[in-house]
């Protein structure tokens, strides 16, 4: 901990109220909150952990939905020199306790979806102090909470202690805490300013889920850095964006591709005046070119993004005027971010050669959370291994093909069924595709794709090898295709391709 100044996160409510105590910082179902109320009710709220005996260290945690007592947690908890663990309002009770357990997290906020979850499992946490956040269970209401606790200092925090721990989700294995810094969360913002021209006057959707890094700090964060407004929606809701769109003037939002094409397909999309939208910023796989399209109709152009939970989270940036002309690009590196591609051989990859993205920056984690096996195998030579596979062009983009575990070898060439899945997506009436390798005799392995059709969409196997033939190799273009119904998924909506591999089905 620093002992002269405090440049954690939980001094920024304290110096944004004294730079625009008047403006509205949060806007939440019907109320709207100043930056100097916000302010106050942080510092109550953190008087409160204080005297409750949470310590500089301790872990704080949040369960549940968007709201927007998650921000005021996250602000309180960093005030006193504390870890906030927000942890993923979609788990199981199950996944939720290991969670809760492996944190240590001695005091629990949840919210109304999490009451009874909360009830099954408050025996076998750690977290002796329950907070209810709708005041719809057990433990203490957060209404309730005493306003007259007596007031305790800010905590100095530096930019190397930890402020957030945020659990990946791997498709294998328990999730790992990652330990991200007060330094991560701000750098990563300073990169966002650089970057996009947020303002003053911002008013920013959050719709996307805060307990997800790319919700909480792809545009919200950096929005409370400059001032702006925060309107927090508790989950995803297009007629409701739609309506707060036209009627809060929002002016930026974050979101993951199916929330982008579910709102373009919505009766609203073209019934809203969408002129306020200065800035979408998309993140979690590539856009498909298709639904780029289809808001430049509108007028609005949408920044793409990639990055991950360990980097707080942005490393590359596509601009929102190279959207379509290098639509399925991941964009370049983040101002303070630098990558490069390690070849399997294990130099440097050439122009086009796939090799394996690494980056550093100071928005890049240190360390696990009690996994020092898992932070050293992560880093080499101390850049951060993602184990997403990328080619560089000759301009300089970066090109996702996909992690390097699921590409496959087809009549000895190999297929990144993150490319194969770009193309699928752009073929009209494709929802959702994915493509994993599967034995053949004559190929040795040959991709199949499962395709989940858009609702009335009349698609044919044939039809679709024929859509994509211009745009793969033929050693590309999946052999054999299933459609189904819906993807599998985990709680945090990471593809499933384990269960892919595992269905049985016939393909046609």
């Amino acid at each position: 901990m620093s002992s002269l100044q405090n440049l954690g996160l939980g001094s920024w409510p304290r110096r944004r109220a004294m730079l625009s105590p008047d403006r509205i910082a949060v806007e939440f179902e019907g109320t709207e909150t100043t930056f100097a109320q916000f302010a106050a009710r942080v510092e109550v709220l953190s008087a409160w952990l204080a005297h409750s005996g949470v310590r500089p260290g301790d872990r704080v945690a949040y369960w549940g939905a968007n709201h927007a007592v998650l921000l005021e947690t996250l602000f309180a908890a960093t005030r006193i020199g504390a870890v906030c663990v927000l942890v993923n309002a979609r788990l199981a009770p199950a996944e939720a306790e290991y969670i809760l357990q492996d944190s240590g997290a001695s005091v629990l906020f949840f919210g109304r979806d999490q009451a009874e979850a909360t009830g099954l499992i408050a025996g076998r946490i750690p977290a002796s102090v329950l907070v209810d956040v709708d005041g719809t269970g057990a433990g203490t209401a957060y209404a309730q909470l005493p306003g007259d606790s007596v007031p305790v200092p800010e905590v100095c925090c530096g930019l190397d202690d930890p402020a957030v721990l945020m659990y990946t989700s791997g498709t294998t294995g328990r999730p790992k805490g990652a330990v991200l810094t007060h330094g991560n969360l701000f750098f990563n913002d300073i990169n966002v300013l650089i970057e996009t021209d947020l303002r003053p006057d911002e008013v920013c959707l959050a719709a996307a889920p805060l307990f997800h890094i790319a919700g909480l700090n792809g545009l919200v964060l950096p929005t409370f850095l400059k001032g702006g407004t925060i309107v927090v929606h508790r989950s995803v809701e297009p007629a409701k964006i739609f309506s707060a769109i036209q009627e809060k003037g929002v002016t930026s939002m974050f979101a993951v591709p199916a929330m982008l094409d579910a709102l373009a397909h919505h009766s609203l999309f073209n019934q809203t005046d969408l002129s306020s939208l200065r800035t979408i910023v998309v993140g979690g796989a590539p856009v498909p070119e298709r639904i780029l399209r289809v808001w430049a109709g509108r007028g609005v152009a949408v920044q793409q993004g990639y990055g991950l939970t360990e980097t707080a989270p942005a490393v590359l940036k596509l601009a929102a005027e190279d959207g379509i002309h290098k639509a399925g690009s991941a964009g370049k590196p983040q101002f303070l971010v630098d990558v490069r591609l390690v070849a399997p051989h294990g130099g440097p990859a050439s122009s086009g050669e796939i090799g394996e993205i690494q980056t550093v920056g100071p928005n890049v984690i240190r360390e696990y959370w009690q996994r020092p096996e898992a932070t050293a195998s992560a880093f080499a030579g101390g850049w951060f291994r993602t184990g997403d596979a990328a080619v560089q062009d000759e301009d300089g983009y970066y090109w996702i093909r996909d992690r390097y575990k699921d590409m496959y070898v087809s009549g000895g060439e190999n297929v990144y069924p993150a490319e194969v899945e770009s193309a699928l997506l752009n073929v009209p009436g494709v929802a959702e595709a994915a493509v994993i390798g599967v034995p053949d005799e004559q190929w040795g392995e040959v991709g199949k794709a499962f395709i989940v059709p858009e609702e009335g969409a009349e698609l044919t196997a044939e039809g679709i090898r024929a859509a994509v033939a211009h745009a793969l190799s033929r050693f590309k273009i999946p052999k054999q295709i299933q459609f189904i119904d819906d993807m599998p998924r985990t709680s945090t909506g990471k593809l499933l391709k384990t269960d892919l591999r595992a269905r049985q089905g016939a393909s046609r």
